[in-house]
């Protein structure tokens, strides 16, 4: 089979690779469609000291089952499933506590499994043991239930924040992410949705998707003037960094109101400390919260709101492209501002 993985000298090939067969645990998926997120995109910019090479990457998946083991009596060939990635033990206090994201010996697809950007995937065991395989509604497509995951981890990000009726909401960043962060704001009712953004494209993209947003552009100047101008001098009570910037995790803490909350959701790429100054924590009363991941329950949740039509996803898919031009996607995600390019793998 065609697979694209990810070198021992952390460069990424596309590469023929054996089709994997099912255990009496596990089972065999035909990849449907697998999009490119920003952490792949990071890991072909910049290579990844957490995955373990060599490994077939891509962790946004839809597949159907073609081959399924023995001892998993509650599916059965043909059905359409998306894999939870992180794939928790079952037994450390995190996983216990519901937080199988958070487990001290995670694994995670694409990473220590071999993921979606290939013709066939094997959900190993542990992901059905732990609940990670969700089946899909058969009113949605394959390229929306890839979706569900980075949905999934919006839901996780905003869990700690409990946005309500009178926040005033601040998301860094109008790609994707930040339109699904914006898209969740709204649904539960913030009173002002701010997005900061300095691509022309993406924050035009952003405004036509989700009409009811302000928009800021930091290169224009005077940022901090107009969220103030728009909060009513006193900042934003939620701030999201929703992209791969550290001084967007200083700007936040900076155009916090009092005992604002904010989330860190975008991961960072090499230096990650001395963005964070502790005495606005301190004396504004902040409460800052890191995001890593998503549980199987809140992919269920994903998958159930896009089967209600509570988010249209499918609007936020630029291109398709075929497992044999994914490198010119990934070319043509960094170049042409994608929000979101999904891989047909059939």
């Amino acid at each position: 089979m065609r697979a694209y993985v990810y070198e021992n000298d952390a460069t990424l090939h596309l590469r023929d690779r054996p089709k994997p067969s099912a255990g009496p645990d596990s089972a065999i998926i035909r990849i449907e469609a697998c999009s490119i997120c920003g952490t792949d995109l990071r890991t072909y910019r910049h290579g990844s000291a957490r995955i373990d090479a060599p490994r077939i990457i891509g962790h946004e998946m839809c597949g159907q089952l073609i081959s399924v083991g023995q001892n998993l009596k509650d599916f059965t060939t043909g059905q359409r499933v998306t894999v939870t990635p992180a794939v928790g033990c079952g037994s450390c206090l995190p996983c216990r506590r519901g937080y199988s994201n958070l487990c001290l010996t995670l694994k995670t697809i694409g990473f220590q499994f071999d993921g979606g950007f290939a013709q066939y995937m094997e959900v190993p065991a542990e992901a059905f043991e732990q609940g990670n395989v969700n089946r899909v509604p058969d009113k949605i497509s394959s390229e929306e239930a890839a979706l569900a995951e980075p949905i999934a981890c919006a839901l996780n990000g905003q869990e700690f924040l409990q946005i309500g009726s009178e926040d005033t909401v601040a998301i860094f960043g109008t790609g994707f992410i930040g339109c699904l962060h914006a898209e969740l704001a709204r649904n539960k009712g913030a009173s002002l949705i701010i997005m900061i953004g300095t691509n022309p494209e993406k924050t035009a993209q952003a405004k036509r998707l989700v009409p009811e947003i302000q928009l800021i552009d930091p290169a224009e100047g005077n940022m901090d003037l107009k969220i103030r101008q728009l909060t009513g001098s006193r900042g934003a009570d939620i701030l999201i960094t929703a992209c791969s910037s550290g001084q967007a995790h200083a700007d936040a803490l900076r155009n916090a109101a009092p005992r604002g909350r904010i989330s860190l959701f975008g991961g960072l790429s090499g230096k990650s400390t001395g963005f964070i100054d502790s005495n606005t924590i301190h004396y504004k009363e902040l409460a800052v919260y890191g995001a890593h991941a998503s549980t199987p329950a809140q992919n269920r949740q994903a998958l159930e709101w896009i089967s209600q039509n509570k988010l249209k996803v499918k609007r936020y898919i630029n291109a398709v492209y075929s497992l044999e031009d994914i490198d010119r996607a990934f070319r043509e995600v960094q170049s042409k501002n994608m929000l979101k390019a999904i891989i047909k793998c059939e």
